[in-house]
């Protein structure tokens, strides 16, 4: 009996658990091969432009390439044609990006949570089928539209209001016009998903209270989807960074230079006067603008929680 006794009440032993610092090297091994293929794919294409912007690297006409240190960079700060891409692509920034697509946007995602069913379902397709439309096809329609024979000269004829060619007379507006066509339907989105959060006991409260319409936006809606509309901001204004195809449809960055964004400067430079190693530095430069930008957006949405 006290042989039994000892053996009952001897204390189980449990088995012992990989500590923390065990555990951890396993947590990151199923995202192992997807972190190979980023670096494999993406770093490493970023690695070699980075050499090459410090490079004369050239298509044709040069038998060796030679490390040129920073004269690229201080070549495009001394190149009035850099200078003027770099003005075009704030104007079309803010034109197509900060003020057209968020602004009309938020206005139509605004409008279609009044509106009866078929004219959202109306509206939210016209307005979705030209986001889906891929880039160089918006381009050539839009260039159907604004060119000296097109819709919209038509159409002012008909009105016996005065025509013009209005991608020579105004080409930074033609094509910024074309991105906010395009580019409405995602800020339309984003928007319509932020105002449905919003308790309708809130705004219904207000309105009791007295509060307007534009009272009622201004005071509470706007502030709560604030973040949504940061967030907004700097993907839009990281894809209309980067827009080229658009533009090269339209206008090839024409007429001169009159809409030549940074993009198109860097494609240029690059491929048709052969100089790889200044139009690399120059994408460089350009995503460090962009870089710049997420920056902002992001301080100021940190700020604001």
């Amino acid at each position: 009996m006290a042989t039994a006794t000892k053996v009952a009440a001897a204390p189980t032993e449990t088995p012992a658990r990989p500590g923390p610092r065990r555990g951890r090297p396993l947590r990151w091994l199923p995202l192992a091969p997807a972190t190979v293929m980023l670096l494999l794919f993406l770093g490493g294409p970023i690695a070699y432009c980075v050499y090459i912007a410090f490079t004369n690297m050239q298509l044709t006409g040069a038998s060796s390439t030679d490390f040129v240190g920073l004269d690229n960079f201080q070549r495009a700060f001394g190149d009035d044609d850099f200078r003027n891409a770099v003005v075009l692509t704030l104007v079309f920034t803010l034109l197509s990006s900060l003020v057209g697509q968020n602004t009309l946007g938020l206005a139509l995602a605004a409008l279609m949570q009044r509106a009866s069913r078929p004219v959202r379902t109306l509206t939210g397709s016209i307005v979705i089928a030209a986001w889906v439309v891929p880039e160089i096809v918006a381009g050539f329609l839009l260039y159907a539209f604004f060119r000296r024979e097109g819709t919209l000269n038509a159409l002012l004829d008909w009105l016996g209001l005065p025509s013009q060619n209005w991608l020579y007379t105004l080409p930074i507006l033609a094509v910024s016009f074309a991105n906010v066509w395009r580019g409405t339907a995602f800020s339309m989105l984003v928007y319509s998903a932020a105002l449905s959060e919003i308790p309708k006991e809130i705004t219904e409260a207000a309105e009791v209270d007295g509060a307007g319409g534009l009272g009622r936006f201004w005071h509470i809606t706007l502030p709560m989807i604030r973040r949504s509309i940061g967030t907004n901001l700097m993907l839009n204004t990281l894809q209309t960074l980067s827009v080229f195809g658009l533009i090269w449809a339209m206008t090839r960055g024409g007429p001169g230079n009159r809409s030549q964004t940074l993009p198109v400067f860097m494609y240029d430079q690059a491929f048709n006067k052969s100089l790889i190693g200044y139009g690399t530095a120059v994408a460089l430069l350009l995503l460090l603008v962009g870089a710049v930008f997420s920056v902002v957006y992001l301080r100021l949405m940190r700020e604001e929680v």
